[in-house]
């Protein structure tokens, strides 16, 4: 096992980078959606939850039980989390934050 150990190492680096990569992407069609919209911070919430219930729904119904649901909802409402991060940073930055900010 301790040969495959800096193969293991490397895959789950590689998996890490490419997972950030998918999660700046997908900022980033959220931040070009949000724009200008001028959502309370109410009604983020509400859209960040139903995001992560519906990745959650997706991620269970097509894995197969291979995962353990408690396993999948707190990958999808860590995703999630990091994508909200970004979003709502990059909204702030750019004076277009939630209508909650006037």
């Amino acid at each position: 096992m301790a040969s495959r150990l800096p193969e293991l190492l490397g895959r789950a680096r590689d998996l890490c980078a490419e997972r950030d990569r998918l999660v700046e992407a997908v900022a980033e069609r959220w931040v070009a959606a949000l724009r200008g919209q001028r959502l309370s911070s109410e009604d983020l919430d509400e859209l960040w939850a139903g995001l992560t219930e519906a990745a959650v729904s997706e991620l269970l119904r097509d894995g197969g039980g291979r995962w353990a649901p408690e396993a999948v909802r707190l990958e999808a409402a860590e995703v999630i989390t990091r994508v909200r991060q970004r979003v709502e940073r990059a909204l702030t930055e750019a004076g277009d934050g939630s209508a909650d900010d006037a």
